[in-house]
């Protein structure tokens, strides 16, 4: 068999500054015809922003892949397809890409539900001033759970807003450089303690449905969720019971706000249907997955790729290999 040596760029090649130059690459961000035999890729840079089926469709014919390389945070949507590739492919994430938007992100839910800016918008779009008490991010107690490089860069914006405490938890415990990490074992003695719960954790089987009716009703009264992470670490009808009766149209001012308020970045399903309830619950923040594509995406995308296609070209250890077929 003839040894891959192709790589598969989801950028123009022409836009990465600082590629190998003895390497041969071929462009493709997911449409229907490959650009070239899968069976001739070694380094397989998944297409950003398209459904899972999409990224992993060439992967059952890449019978030569050695590297995975994806441009997101989580590697979930190629997850269920890591046990089938060769062996030995390393699968590497998109760790120091994202961070700074997803924090950003998580910031501006956090603030805009604490003052209701939604309320303000929609009370403009009627003409209407419409005052009133709202709480500050100040003085208040935040939760990250997921405390990886997008938690740890949520940290370092939450402190100038003067916050009374930050918990971090994570998998395992360990010491971070902002202070100790606990387990997610711990959890449940954290979240009583918390006004806001920041949600960053890959999906995982652990995570999946992290959030459920438990999780909530350990949540103080009037407790944020925030969640930056993924849709299904959420139970979607766990969090309806706990955040208010949705009003009976969109727009309608007739919802009974409940115990709980969420921002929220991600959601399952998604994208979240038209008519689905949770887009009327009072209360709830909804952005549509805007935590990575941003401004900031294109150059540290561009500066990982050069980055990681000089190390494989040197044969040196690759950054942010996140698993091993």
């Amino acid at each position: 068999m003839v040894e891959a040596k192709e790589i598969w760029l989801a950028l123009p090649p022409e836009s990465v500054e600082g590629l190998p130059d003895n390497l041969t690459y071929r462009y493709w961000t997911g449409e229907q015809e490959f650009p070239a035999d899968p069976a001739d890729c070694a380094f397989y840079v998944v297409p950003y922003s398209v459904r899972a089926e999409v990224a992993v469709r060439p992967l059952a014919r890449m019978t030569g892949v050695r590297v995975v390389q994806t441009l997101t945070a989580g590697i979930d949507h190629i997850a269920p397809a890591i046990p089938r590739l060769p062996t030995g492919t390393r699968v590497c994430n998109a760790r120091g890409v994202h961070d700074a938007s997803t924090a950003e992100l998580a910031l501006a839910l956090t603030l805009g539900s604490l003052r209701d800016l939604p309320g303000s918008v929609r009370a403009q779009d009627r003409g209407r001033w419409r005052s009133g008490f709202h709480p500050a991010l100040a003085d208040r107690t935040v939760l990250i759970v997921g405390y990886g490089a997008v938690g740890e860069a949520v940290e370092r914006r939450l402190l100038p807003f003067e916050v009374a405490a930050v918990h971090r938890v994570a998998r395992s415990a360990r010491q971070a450089p902002l202070g100790p990490v606990r387990p997610l074992s711990e959890i449940g003695e954290l979240l009583p303690q918390a006004d806001v719960v920041i949600l960053a954790t890959p999906l995982t089987e652990q995570t999946r449905g992290l959030v459920d009716e438990d999780f909530l009703a350990r949540m103080k009264d009037g407790a944020l969720l925030v969640n930056v992470a993924r849709g299904a670490v959420v139970d979607t009808a766990a969090l309806l019971a706990e955040t208010g009766t949705p009003a009976s149209a969109p727009g309608a001012e007739d919802g009974v706000p409940g115990r709980l308020r969420a921002a929220l970045d991600v959601t399952d399903p998604e994208p979240l249907p038209q008519d689905h309830p949770l887009w009327r619950v009072p209360g709830v923040l909804i952005t549509p997955h805007l935590g990575g594509p941003t401004s900031a995406y294109y150059p540290r995308a561009r500066r990982l790729l050069a980055a990681q296609l000089r190390r494989w070209a040197a044969g040196e250890e690759l950054a942010n290999t996140v698993a091993v077929a």
